[in-house]
């Protein structure tokens, strides 16, 4: 499985998009698969970039990256949604693989969260229902 992403996907990302830097690219593979789940945004993965390998890489070409990720369609992203402001919140989503056994595989089969991997799960049958998936977070006010 890790060879079909390596020489199908990843490659044709690469070579599609004329890529100058293709291992920011891989790397960014591995912390979306490390992450799934978890909110984040393009300026939090590149200030974890600088912090745990001291690599700069811009929020823009990151966030041009997840594009390409998401155009190649290996990954999707679910759009943070306020449900008592009814709108949506640009700062924070999640991001989801399309097929989780090419994220297993992308990791080496390690980091087998269950609830994470449920929720890709759930997220990716709700989308192959015909559902338009949001997250969000509502507070319980007791």
């Amino acid at each position: 499985m890790r060879r079909l992403y390596e020489t199908t996907y990843l490659r044709d990302v690469i070579e599609r998009n004329n890529l100058r830097n293709p291992e920011g690219m891989k790397e960014l593979v591995r912390v979306i698969a490390s992450g799934i789940g978890s909110s984040t945004n393009p300026t939090r993965i590149a200030n974890t970039f600088q912090s745990s390998q001291g690599v700069t890489i811009k929020r823009d070409t990151i966030k041009q990256y997840i594009d390409y990720l998401k155009d190649s369609f290996l990954i999707e992203e679910a759009l943070r949604y306020d449900v008592k402001g009814r709108k949506y919140i640009g700062t924070e989503t999640k991001y989801y693989f399309a097929d989780i056994g090419i994220r297993a595989a992308i990791l080496n089969y390690r980091q087998q969260e269950e609830t994470h991997i449920m929720e890709n799960i759930i997220y990716n049958e709700l989308r192959s229902r015909g559902y338009n998936v949001d997250v969000g977070l509502v507070e319980l006010g007791w």
